[in-house]
């Protein structure tokens, strides 16, 4: 039996199939115990973490023992791949699992976000009854979706965001001009400026790497159409948190809705303070029990395969 290390919350089902083939530690609190968490490394073949445990540095040079990370969602940038493959450390992250759940996010914060109505409970249950104002709203049907990025996530969103009646422009860095999946969503490609100039919601679906730090910083969002919606599940480093605030309270943009942040946990931030139309989550867009479900038991199932 291999000993195997998890360091973050999973679907305790998931850890069960686990646990029937190879020995496991399953601490989901493992991960705010370095020291713990350094000794209980140098022991394990494989090691499964999400997104805030970093495997790298010292946590990657006490891995000696260890065949096999297993990542809990799709984001690698807490992960070193390059030190890790270069130990012979084989990195698999839950491509795909959780892609529905993070397409259904990005649907629902953008109708919310242009409707402009569902925030008023507080206000009606006192008595106020703020029917004209909150008249104008927008409908989705109609309105274009620009994607930045268009893997598995992308898509998926793509496809939710047409079955409601929107039209999609996308721009991938990765992907030809001429690749199938742009067609098989009915999806427009187009470069990056055009898809943040036309878009009545624009969504990011990137990586953090050095070509995307900073991505949309003050110049870029202020090119973005007048009253258009931005919602970020990919990374907090790619948007100019400070900027995009400007720009909602000036009445620049129409909404934002940001699940992740450039530093997370996310500490106490006056500049989102009092800012309009604006959805903050604890970077959950990927995380439902249903996407969790995914997620737990393809790494569970990829682990038993690979350390076999």
């Amino acid at each position: 039996m291999r000993r195997i290390v998890v360091t973050e919350f999973m679907d305790e089902r998931a850890v069960a199939r686990l646990a029937a083939h190879h020995d496991v530690l399953y601490d989901a609190a493992l991960v705010d115990d370095p020291a713990r968490l350094a000794r209980e490394a140098a022991a394990c073949e494989a090691i499964v973490v999400r997104n805030r445990t970093q495997v790298r540095g010292a946590l990657v040079d006490a891995l000696a023992r260890c065949r096999v990370v297993g990542r809990l969602g799709v984001g690698l940038d807490n992960i070193d791949v390059a030190s890790c493959e270069a130990r012979g450390i084989r990195v698999i992250p839950a491509t795909g699992a959780n892609a529905l759940s993070v397409a259904e996010y990005v649907v629902g914060t953008a109708m919310v976000l242009l409707r402009g109505a569902y925030l008023s409970g507080a206000a009606v249950a006192s008595g106020v009854w703020p029917r004209a104002a909150l008249s104008s709203g927008r409908e989705i049907a109609g309105r274009t979706l620009g994607l930045v990025g268009f893997g598995s996530i992308g898509q998926e969103t793509a496809r939710l965001a047409r079955a409601l009646g929107m039209e999609v422009v996308a721009c991938d860095a990765v992907l030809s001009a001429g690749h199938p999946a742009f067609a098989a969503v009915g999806v427009r490609r187009a470069d990056l400026d055009e898809v943040v100039r036309t878009a009545d919601v624009v969504s990011l679906h990137v990586p953090l790497v050095e070509s995307t730090r900073g991505l949309f910083s003050a110049a870029r969002i202020a090119s973005m159409k007048a009253g258009a919606v931005l919602v970020n599940t990919a990374r907090g480093g790619i948007v100019d948190e400070v900027a995009l605030v400007r720009a909602l309270k000036e009445g620049r943009l129409g909404g934002a809705a940001i699940d992740v942040f450039g530093t997370e946990p996310l500490p106490a931030s006056p500049h989102f303070e009092g800012c309009p139309n604006l959805i903050l989550t604890p970077h959950v867009a990927g995380v439902t029990a249903d996407a969790n479900e995914r997620v737990s038991f393809l790494i569970a199932d990829k682990l038993i395969e690979a350390l076999a």
